[in-house]
């Protein structure tokens, strides 16, 4: 069975994760990050969608479950049958937090309503992960990452110009979720601590999705023009985009005059800056189809690495722009070891992104791997359930383990 990071800023919080998929998991599994003990619930037999989520698998194990689910114990429970529901009680009686992303409702039909909670297990922390939440016209009904991007104007601001509409390229609506969702617990977590007491979480792909278009939302809602569609470039500052070298390509960031004062001096045309044209950032938003042809005009004269070291030296925020391949295997990633090697018991040796935060004190650490399915029912429900080998033994014949 796992052991929690017994010094970690979340040690001693126990988490029943009952999600599946992704936005649940990395909530849970960045709780795990900083040590939280995380119980993950799964179907006998079957397990979390993503465990057959590929190619590509390693020795059976899919790469998609690989890198969401470490840190964590797997339970094997059917929560269908009403004697794993009763089990699941007893789990939560001596839990801090459930997370779940059940279809609204579920876990009142299964008798642990807010009543239950309130005379069992006051401290527990319950954090719901819906597709639009319980109100309006979509209220209950499920939700995907593709269809809320979709839904949400993302997908609208994304892409070519002219194009079509584009999703990005990770499921960013499940994992800003995930984040809201890990967030909103450890406020619980905090607000228990004042009131001695749980209460209820409510997040919803739905809202994340609309909360995440933050500055394009308040430009809608301000001026009431619709939003447009820049490639990579930004709607409110320029040259903020990516452009085409010599050799390769770089990405720009001037967010001010002093910037592309800079900037304009060290590609070789000073004059950008007294041109009225360009002289202020509003400008150059209005006349940005010009001057970007200029910047493309004036960056093919050398290639992309020789770009990045003078425009560097100048103080003007670049990059290069770079295949994931290369990001993982970069000086930088290595530097902040955000790739890892960890030792799994059927896969062996696999690679897994790092952890992407660090603290002084109380330190955030990998302590398991992804589990097996099923690895730890036998000792979790033995020491958090009170069951006996017996009663195992007769969970297991019929199914509800």
């Amino acid at each position: 069975m796992i052991e929690p990071s017994n010094n970690g800023p979340l040690a001693g919080l126990r988490v029943i994760d009952l999600t599946r998929i992704l936005a649940g998991p990395f909530c849970t599994m960045n709780l795990g990050d900083m040590g939280a003990e995380i119980i993950k619930i799964e179907r006998p037999a079957l397990g979390d969608d993503t465990r057959r989520w590929g190619p590509p698998f390693i020795e059976g194990e899919a790469a998609y479950f690989l890198g969401i689910n470490r840190n964590k114990a797997s339970v094997t429970l059917n929560l269908k049958d009403s004697k794993g529901q009763e089990i699941l009680k007893k789990l939560l009686i001596n839990a801090d937090i459930v997370i779940e992303n059940f279809k609204v409702g579920t876990l009142d039909n299964w008798g642990i309503t807010d009543q239950w909670r309130e005379k069992n297990a006051p401290q527990l922390i319950h954090c719901s992960i819906t597709g639009y939440g319980e109100r309006g016209p979509k209220g209950g009904m499920p939700g995907y990452d593709f269809l809320l991007q979709a839904e949400s104007g993302l997908m609208s601001i994304t892409g070519a110009v002219p194009g079509d509409p584009t999703k990005l390229g990770v499921a960013i609506v499940d994992v800003c979720t995930g984040l809201y969702s890990a967030m909103t617990i450890l406020a619980a977590v905090n607000a228990r601590g004042n009131t001695g007491r749980g209460q209820r979480i409510k997040t919803s792909l739905f809202d994340t999705g609309l909360s995440i278009l933050v500055n394009v939302a308040s430009n809608y809602l301000i001026s009431k023009k619709e939003a447009g569609r820049y490639g990579n470039g930004h709607p409110n500052i320029v040259p903020y985009s990516n452009y085409p070298c010599k050799s390769g390509e770089i990405a720009l960031a001037v967010g001010n005059d002093g910037q592309f004062a800079k900037f304009s001096r060290c590609v070789g045309h000073p004059e950008w800056v007294d041109d009225l044209r360009f002289n202020s950032n509003p400008e150059r938003v209005k006349n940005r189809v010009i001057l970007e042809s200029l910047i493309i005009i004036a960056l093919s004269e050398d290639t992309g690495e020789m770009w990045i070291k003078k425009l560097t030296e100048e103080g003007v925020p670049c990059s290069m722009v770079m295949s994931v391949s290369q990001a993982l295997e970069s000086e930088q990633t290595k530097a902040n070891n955000m790739v890892v090697e960890v030792e799994h018991p059927v896969a062996g040796v696999i690679k897994m992104l790092g952890i992407p935060f660090r603290f002084s004190d109380t330190a955030e650490r990998i302590s398991s791997p992804p589990p097996i399915l099923g690895e730890n029912t036998v000792e979790v429900l033995q020491k958090y359930a009170g069951l006996s080998q017996n009663d195992l033994n007769e969970l297991k014949n019929s199914g509800v383990i």
